[in-house]
């Protein structure tokens, strides 16, 4: 199942649709599969992935690398703009900017992407994300700003 084919009852499913039909199913994007998240939560508006840093997420200085939060963070914009998307309509990721607060390493635990549509427009949609761990510490945050298109 892919987003951008996801239908209900025969007909084209609106952006909320699609993203609670992924949740149902797991939750897991193949990108998901890779890095160890997944999608736990969503609303309008409004979704949470949830993933645990390990070492198969380490750069070479022996530390979480910084793609990991970039991922959860651009997934949290980027599906949480999807939720708000009509029938039809399809995003991409314009620019996203991450800003890391505190290393990971595999001792981390839990971590918690919230992201959150701050403005949506016909054309453009901006979304926050931010990364905590399960303490409520903030390890990183993002703006990212996405291009809203017909499909």
């Amino acid at each position: 199942m892919t987003m951008a084919t996801t239908q209900v009852e025969g007909t084209p499913a609106d952006g909320l649709a699609k993203v609670r039909a992924l949740l149902a199913a797991g939750g897991k994007p193949p990108i998901g599969e890779t890095l160890g998240f997944a999608l736990v939560e969503v609303e309008l508006g409004r979704v949470v992935f949830e993933g645990t840093p390990g070492r198969h997420v380490y750069n070479p200085l022996g530390i979480v690398h910084g793609g990991y939060a970039a991922t959860l963070l651009d997934s949290a914009c980027g599906i949480a703009t999807a939720s708000r998307l009509a029938a039809g309509e399809s995003f991409t990721t314009l620019e996203i900017k991450v800003a890391y607060h505190r290393a990971m390493t595999e001792h981390t635990g839990p971590v918690r992407a919230e992201g959150i549509v701050t403005s949506m427009g016909r054309r453009v949609a901006y979304a926050d994300a931010k990364l905590t761990d399960s303490s409520g510490k903030l390890l990183a945050s993002a703006t990212s700003t996405l291009l809203v298109m017909a499909a």
